[in-house]
């Protein structure tokens, strides 16, 4: 048995968002303790981690563990059909193997679509020693990335002792932005070595989703790495990015 339950539809609404921007389809893997995803995108530059534990859940029953493959670009259609003030409610079928996604509000409106067999497979964690970790609103991170899009394909982030530099390059311009450490944007700041990375804004724009769920982002990197983007969900648990950086001799 698994039913999961959220009064105010507009949560899982934004976590599909910031998912299925990245991932076409996906295992969700739920259990007692709640729901988990971990995936690749089809390119294989970049990772989406997800977790939200039973408590982050209005109401949430499972007796076992059960692996729930969907195509995201269905979920997504049917969640933004959910209105202001409606409920949605998720469960399994197992002889129809199918995913019930209900609706409620003036209405009950109950959908259901086919599960897909995507295997076993689940991407291992990624564990990475970081030589930046840096706390930034959302909205300041998401605002630059915008900007940024105007001018490139591309990001590079320079964190220095004293300065985070965020910059762009294109045929037609260029951007850079720089914010001091004990600047209002930036609630943490830890550079144990000054680290500068480059990475695709097309990917970066895409996990930008996630705001609609995180008033803050977690961000490490460090020279070369993958960079790491953590947004904790306001009712609990979190979704996660990694992307792998784009190589060049000079930047």
């Amino acid at each position: 048995m698994f039913v999961a339950k959220f009064d105010d539809a507009k949560t899982w609404q934004a976590l599909i968002g910031a998912i299925s921007a990245l991932v076409d389809e996906a295992n969700f893997e739920v259990s007692p303790q709640g729901m988990t995803l971990r995936a690749m995108d089809p390119s294989r530059i970049a990772m989406v981690d997800f977790e939200l534990p039973k408590s982050a859940f209005s109401n949430f029953e499972c007796d076992e563990e059960a692996r729930i493959g969907v195509n995201m670009d269905e979920m997504e259609k049917i969640v933004k059909r959910a209105g202001s003030g409606n409920s949605l409610a998720l469960g399994l079928n197992r002889e129809k193997n199918q995913l019930a996604i209900t609706l409620e509000g003036r209405t009950r409106r109950s959908f259901n679509i086919s599960l897909i067999d995507l295997g076993a497979d689940r991407p291992p964690s990624l564990n990475v020693d970081f030589d930046v970790n840096i706390k930034i609103t959302a909205d300041t991170l998401k605002e630059i990335i915008q900007d940024a899009d105007i001018i490139s394909d591309f990001i590079t982030i320079d964190a220095a002792p004293e300065t985070l530099t965020i910059s762009a390059r294109g045929d037609t311009g260029n951007l850079k932005v720089a914010i001091g450490k004990d600047e209002e944007a930036l609630l943490e700041y830890t550079v144990k070595q000054p680290a500068k990375s480059l990475y695709a804004l097309e990917y970066l724009n895409d996990m930008m989703k996630a705001v609609a769920a995180s008033d803050t982002v977690q961000m490490e990197f460090g020279k070369g790495t993958p960079i790491k983007l953590f947004f904790a969900v306001s009712s609990g648990g979190h979704i996660t990015y990694f992307l792998a950086p784009r190589v060049e001799d000079d930047f």
